[in-house]
Protein backbone atom coordinates (compact mmCIF):
# COMPACT_ATOMS: atom_id res chain seq x y z
CA UNK A 1 0.00 0.00 0.00
CA UNK A 2 1.23 3.50 -0.80
CA UNK A 3 1.97 5.96 2.00
CA UNK A 4 -1.29 6.92 3.75
CA UNK A 5 -1.73 9.46 6.56
CA UNK A 6 -5.22 9.99 8.01
CA UNK A 7 -5.17 12.95 10.39
CA UNK A 8 -8.64 12.33 11.81
CA UNK A 9 -9.97 15.75 10.84
CA UNK A 10 -11.31 14.98 7.39
CA UNK A 11 -7.84 15.40 5.86
CA UNK A 12 -5.84 12.51 4.45
CA UNK A 13 -2.45 12.70 2.74
CA UNK A 14 -1.39 9.94 0.40
CA UNK A 15 1.55 9.41 -1.90
CA UNK A 16 1.02 10.70 -5.43
CA UNK A 17 3.45 8.13 -6.82
CA UNK A 18 5.58 10.92 -8.28
CA UNK A 19 9.24 10.01 -9.06
CA UNK A 20 10.02 8.42 -5.66
CA UNK A 21 8.11 7.48 -2.49
CA UNK A 22 7.01 10.29 -0.15
CA UNK A 23 8.14 13.05 -2.49
CA UNK A 24 4.72 14.45 -3.42
CA UNK A 25 1.47 14.15 -1.49
CA UNK A 26 -2.08 14.48 -2.68
CA UNK A 27 -4.39 15.71 0.06
CA UNK A 28 -7.91 14.38 0.15
CA UNK A 29 -10.50 16.37 2.07
CA UNK A 30 -13.62 14.37 2.99
CA UNK A 31 -16.74 15.95 4.47
CA UNK A 32 -20.30 14.57 4.51
CA UNK A 33 -19.39 12.10 1.80
CA UNK A 34 -18.03 14.76 -0.54
CA UNK A 35 -14.39 14.90 -1.63
CA UNK A 36 -11.84 17.43 -2.81
CA UNK A 37 -8.32 16.57 -3.91
CA UNK A 38 -5.60 19.19 -3.43
CA UNK A 39 -2.86 18.87 -6.08
CA UNK A 40 -2.54 15.87 -8.34
CA UNK A 41 1.06 14.80 -8.91
CA UNK A 42 1.50 13.40 -12.42
CA UNK A 43 -0.61 11.00 -14.47
CA UNK A 44 0.89 8.20 -12.37
CA UNK A 45 -1.22 9.38 -9.42
CA UNK A 46 -4.53 8.20 -10.88
CA UNK A 47 -4.45 4.62 -9.50
CA UNK A 48 -3.64 5.92 -6.01
CA UNK A 49 -6.42 8.52 -6.17
CA UNK A 50 -8.96 5.86 -7.16
CA UNK A 51 -7.66 3.55 -4.43
CA UNK A 52 -7.92 6.39 -1.89
CA UNK A 53 -11.61 6.82 -2.65
CA UNK A 54 -12.18 3.10 -2.33
CA UNK A 55 -10.32 3.04 0.98
CA UNK A 56 -12.79 5.58 2.47
CA UNK A 57 -15.78 3.83 0.90
CA UNK A 58 -16.64 6.45 -1.70
CA UNK A 59 -17.03 6.33 -5.46
CA UNK A 60 -15.77 8.45 -8.31
CA UNK A 61 -18.94 10.56 -8.30
CA UNK A 62 -18.15 11.81 -4.76
CA UNK A 63 -15.36 14.08 -6.03
CA UNK A 64 -16.65 17.65 -6.26
CA UNK A 65 -13.37 19.51 -6.66
CA UNK A 66 -9.78 19.09 -7.75
CA UNK A 67 -7.88 22.11 -6.43
CA UNK A 68 -4.44 23.05 -7.73
CA UNK A 69 -2.20 25.19 -5.55
CA UNK A 70 -0.32 26.09 -8.76
CA UNK A 71 0.32 24.65 -12.18
CA UNK A 72 3.88 23.35 -11.89
CA UNK A 73 3.56 19.82 -13.20
CA UNK A 74 4.52 18.02 -9.98
CA UNK A 75 1.31 19.60 -8.64
CA UNK A 76 -0.87 19.76 -11.75
CA UNK A 77 0.44 17.19 -14.22
CA UNK A 78 -2.21 14.61 -13.33
CA UNK A 79 -5.14 17.05 -13.32
CA UNK A 80 -6.39 16.11 -16.77
CA UNK A 81 -6.36 12.40 -15.98
CA UNK A 82 -8.16 12.90 -12.68
CA UNK A 83 -10.75 15.21 -14.21
CA UNK A 84 -11.48 12.62 -16.90
CA UNK A 85 -11.91 9.93 -14.23
CA UNK A 86 -14.11 11.99 -11.89
CA UNK A 87 -16.97 13.32 -14.01
CA UNK A 88 -18.62 15.54 -11.37
CA UNK A 89 -15.44 17.40 -10.42
CA UNK A 90 -14.65 21.03 -11.08
CA UNK A 91 -11.02 22.13 -11.37
CA UNK A 92 -10.18 25.09 -9.11
CA UNK A 93 -7.03 26.95 -10.14
CA UNK A 94 -5.53 30.46 -10.04
CA UNK A 95 -6.84 32.66 -12.89
CA UNK A 96 -3.30 32.89 -14.28
CA UNK A 97 -3.24 29.11 -14.57
CA UNK A 98 -6.69 28.28 -15.88
CA UNK A 99 -5.93 28.91 -19.55
CA UNK A 100 -2.88 26.64 -19.35
CA UNK A 101 -4.97 23.82 -17.94
CA UNK A 102 -7.48 24.22 -20.76
CA UNK A 103 -4.70 24.38 -23.37
CA UNK A 104 -1.50 22.98 -21.85
CA UNK A 105 0.91 23.25 -24.80
CA UNK A 106 2.74 26.35 -23.50
CA UNK A 107 2.94 24.83 -20.03
CA UNK A 108 4.49 21.66 -21.41
CA UNK A 109 6.90 23.68 -23.56
CA UNK A 110 8.07 25.63 -20.51
CA UNK A 111 8.69 22.48 -18.50
CA UNK A 112 10.46 20.86 -21.43
CA UNK A 113 12.81 23.84 -21.64
CA UNK A 114 13.86 23.21 -18.02
CA UNK A 115 13.96 19.40 -17.88
CA UNK A 116 14.30 18.25 -21.49
CA UNK A 117 11.82 16.37 -23.67
CA UNK A 118 12.90 12.86 -22.67
CA UNK A 119 12.42 13.59 -18.97
CA UNK A 120 9.01 15.21 -19.51
CA UNK A 121 7.76 12.31 -21.60
CA UNK A 122 9.00 9.76 -19.06
CA UNK A 123 7.75 11.49 -15.89
CA UNK A 124 4.63 13.31 -17.06
CA UNK A 125 3.45 11.66 -20.27
CA UNK A 126 0.58 13.39 -22.07
CA UNK A 127 -0.82 16.42 -20.26
CA UNK A 128 -4.52 16.25 -21.00
CA UNK A 129 -6.50 19.45 -21.61
CA UNK A 130 -9.47 20.19 -19.38
CA UNK A 131 -12.72 21.64 -20.79
CA UNK A 132 -12.92 25.33 -19.91
CA UNK A 133 -16.48 24.95 -18.63
CA UNK A 134 -15.21 22.64 -15.88
CA UNK A 135 -12.60 25.14 -14.64
CA UNK A 136 -13.27 27.57 -11.78
CA UNK A 137 -10.98 30.59 -11.46
CA UNK A 138 -9.75 30.79 -7.86
CA UNK A 139 -9.84 34.54 -7.48
CA UNK A 140 -8.65 36.01 -4.18
CA UNK A 141 -11.32 35.35 -1.55
CA UNK A 142 -13.22 32.66 -3.44
CA UNK A 143 -14.96 30.32 -1.00
CA UNK A 144 -16.23 26.90 -2.02
CA UNK A 145 -18.44 24.59 -0.02
CA UNK A 146 -17.43 20.97 0.47
CA UNK A 147 -20.00 19.10 2.53
CA UNK A 148 -20.13 21.00 5.81
CA UNK A 149 -16.86 22.91 5.48
CA UNK A 150 -15.78 26.07 3.71
CA UNK A 151 -12.54 26.25 1.78
CA UNK A 152 -11.13 29.75 1.23
CA UNK A 153 -8.78 30.47 -1.68
CA UNK A 154 -6.09 33.10 -1.09
CA UNK A 155 -3.58 34.51 -3.56
CA UNK A 156 -0.04 33.73 -2.37
CA UNK A 157 2.73 34.78 -4.77
CA UNK A 158 6.44 34.36 -4.11
CA UNK A 159 6.99 30.86 -5.44
CA UNK A 160 4.83 31.45 -8.52
CA UNK A 161 2.43 34.17 -9.60
CA UNK A 162 -0.21 31.50 -10.17
CA UNK A 163 -0.05 30.13 -6.60
CA UNK A 164 -2.98 29.89 -4.21
CA UNK A 165 -3.28 28.42 -0.75
CA UNK A 166 -6.47 26.89 0.63
CA UNK A 167 -7.67 27.78 4.12
CA UNK A 168 -9.78 25.05 5.76
CA UNK A 169 -11.49 26.85 8.62
CA UNK A 170 -13.08 23.71 10.06
CA UNK A 171 -9.73 21.95 10.44
CA UNK A 172 -7.80 25.16 11.27
CA UNK A 173 -5.48 24.13 8.46
CA UNK A 174 -3.97 25.52 5.28
CA UNK A 175 -2.96 23.60 2.17
CA UNK A 176 0.19 25.42 1.14
CA UNK A 177 1.50 23.79 -2.04
CA UNK A 178 5.08 25.12 -2.13
CA UNK A 179 4.47 28.40 -0.30
CA UNK A 180 5.38 27.22 3.21
CA UNK A 181 8.49 25.44 2.01
CA UNK A 182 9.41 21.79 1.65
CA UNK A 183 9.61 19.30 4.51
CA UNK A 184 10.78 15.83 3.63
CA UNK A 185 9.97 13.03 6.03
CA UNK A 186 13.43 11.50 5.54
CA UNK A 187 14.84 14.38 7.62
CA UNK A 188 12.49 13.95 10.61
CA UNK A 189 14.29 13.46 13.92
CA UNK A 190 12.23 12.12 16.86
CA UNK A 191 9.09 13.59 15.32
CA UNK A 192 10.69 16.99 14.71
CA UNK A 193 10.38 18.27 11.16
CA UNK A 194 12.88 20.20 9.05
CA UNK A 195 11.57 22.76 6.56
CA UNK A 196 13.25 24.97 3.97
CA UNK A 197 12.10 27.37 1.23
CA UNK A 198 11.79 26.54 -2.44
CA UNK A 199 13.13 29.24 -4.79
CA UNK A 200 12.50 27.53 -8.11
CA UNK A 201 12.34 29.37 -11.46
CA UNK A 202 10.97 31.44 -12.99
CA UNK A 203 8.69 33.51 -10.76
CA UNK A 204 10.47 33.34 -7.42
CA UNK A 205 10.34 36.64 -5.56
CA UNK A 206 11.74 36.80 -2.01
CA UNK A 207 9.76 39.86 -0.89
CA UNK A 208 6.50 38.28 -2.05
CA UNK A 209 7.45 34.98 -0.40
CA UNK A 210 8.13 36.68 2.93
CA UNK A 211 4.74 38.43 2.71
CA UNK A 212 2.89 35.24 1.79
CA UNK A 213 4.44 33.31 4.68
CA UNK A 214 3.31 36.06 7.06
CA UNK A 215 -0.16 36.01 5.53
CA UNK A 216 -0.49 32.28 6.05
CA UNK A 217 0.52 32.63 9.68
CA UNK A 218 -2.02 35.42 10.19
CA UNK A 219 -4.77 32.78 10.02
CA UNK A 220 -3.22 31.10 13.09
CA UNK A 221 -3.48 27.59 11.65
CA UNK A 222 -2.87 24.51 13.74
CA UNK A 223 -1.20 22.75 10.81
CA UNK A 224 0.03 23.34 7.30
CA UNK A 225 -0.36 20.63 4.68
CA UNK A 226 2.54 20.67 2.20
CA UNK A 227 2.59 18.91 -1.13
CA UNK A 228 6.20 18.00 -0.24
CA UNK A 229 5.33 16.39 2.20
CA UNK A 230 2.07 16.24 4.21
CA UNK A 231 1.31 17.68 7.65
CA UNK A 232 3.58 20.28 9.27
CA UNK A 233 3.04 21.42 12.88
CA UNK A 234 4.82 23.61 15.45
CA UNK A 235 4.44 26.42 12.97
CA UNK A 236 5.72 29.55 14.71
CA UNK A 237 9.39 28.46 14.84
CA UNK A 238 9.09 26.97 11.36
CA UNK A 239 7.84 30.25 9.92
CA UNK A 240 10.75 32.03 11.57
CA UNK A 241 13.13 29.44 10.11
CA UNK A 242 11.70 29.93 6.62
CA UNK A 243 12.17 33.71 6.84
CA UNK A 244 15.76 33.30 8.03
CA UNK A 245 16.62 30.64 5.47
CA UNK A 246 15.08 32.65 2.66
CA UNK A 247 17.33 35.61 3.46
CA UNK A 248 20.34 33.30 3.76
CA UNK A 249 19.64 31.64 0.42
CA UNK A 250 19.28 35.00 -1.32
CA UNK A 251 22.61 36.03 0.21
CA UNK A 252 24.22 32.84 -1.12
CA UNK A 253 22.98 33.69 -4.59
CA UNK A 254 24.17 37.28 -4.41
CA UNK A 255 27.62 36.24 -3.14
CA UNK A 256 28.27 33.89 -6.05
CA UNK A 257 30.85 35.14 -8.52
CA UNK A 258 31.51 34.38 -12.15
CA UNK A 259 29.06 33.98 -15.00
CA UNK A 260 27.07 31.23 -16.65
CA UNK A 261 27.91 27.72 -15.56
CA UNK A 262 30.58 28.93 -13.13
CA UNK A 263 28.09 31.08 -11.25
CA UNK A 264 25.48 28.33 -11.32
CA UNK A 265 27.94 25.84 -9.86
CA UNK A 266 28.84 28.32 -7.11
CA UNK A 267 25.21 29.00 -6.20
CA UNK A 268 24.34 25.30 -6.18
CA UNK A 269 27.36 24.38 -4.06
CA UNK A 270 26.57 27.20 -1.64
CA UNK A 271 22.99 25.95 -1.25
CA UNK A 272 24.20 22.37 -0.84
CA UNK A 273 26.65 23.28 1.93
CA UNK A 274 24.07 25.48 3.66
CA UNK A 275 21.27 22.91 3.69
CA UNK A 276 23.48 19.97 4.67
CA UNK A 277 24.78 21.99 7.62
CA UNK A 278 21.23 22.99 8.62
CA UNK A 279 19.95 19.41 8.40
CA UNK A 280 22.91 18.21 10.47
CA UNK A 281 22.15 20.92 13.07
CA UNK A 282 18.57 19.62 13.11
CA UNK A 283 19.99 16.30 14.32
CA UNK A 284 19.64 14.20 11.18
CA UNK A 285 22.32 11.52 10.93
CA UNK A 286 21.70 10.31 7.39
CA UNK A 287 24.83 10.00 5.25
CA UNK A 288 25.57 13.16 3.32
CA UNK A 289 25.20 11.30 0.02
CA UNK A 290 21.66 10.29 1.00
CA UNK A 291 20.77 13.86 1.93
CA UNK A 292 22.05 15.13 -1.40
CA UNK A 293 20.09 12.42 -3.21
CA UNK A 294 16.87 13.54 -1.50
CA UNK A 295 17.64 17.21 -2.22
CA UNK A 296 19.08 16.80 -5.72
CA UNK A 297 16.23 18.26 -7.76
CA UNK A 298 15.62 21.08 -5.28
CA UNK A 299 19.27 22.10 -5.20
CA UNK A 300 19.32 22.40 -8.98
CA UNK A 301 16.02 24.23 -9.32
CA UNK A 302 16.58 26.50 -6.31
CA UNK A 303 19.89 27.59 -7.79
CA UNK A 304 18.22 28.29 -11.14
CA UNK A 305 15.46 30.25 -9.44
CA UNK A 306 17.83 32.44 -7.47
CA UNK A 307 19.84 33.16 -10.62
CA UNK A 308 16.76 33.97 -12.67
CA UNK A 309 15.51 36.35 -10.00
CA UNK A 310 18.88 38.09 -9.71
CA UNK A 311 19.08 38.52 -13.48
CA UNK A 312 15.56 39.91 -13.88
CA UNK A 313 14.84 41.96 -10.75
CA UNK A 314 14.28 45.65 -11.25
Amino acid sequence: MFDWRDYGNGIIAFDAGYVRPILAAIHMIVDDGRVAFVDTGSNDSLPNAVAALEKVGLGRDAVDYIILTHIHLDHAGGAGSLMREFPNAKLVVHPRGSRHMAEPSKLVAGVTAVYGQAYVEKVYGDILPIPAERIVDAHEGLTIQLGGRELLMIDTPGHAKHHICIVDKKAQAIFTGDMFGLSYREFDVDGRQFVFPTTTPTQFDPAEMHASIDRLMSYQPQAMYLTHYAQLTDLVPKAAALHRQLDDMVAIGEAATGEGEARHAAVKQGLTDYLIEAIRAHGCTLPEATMIEVLATDLELNAQGLEFWMDHRG
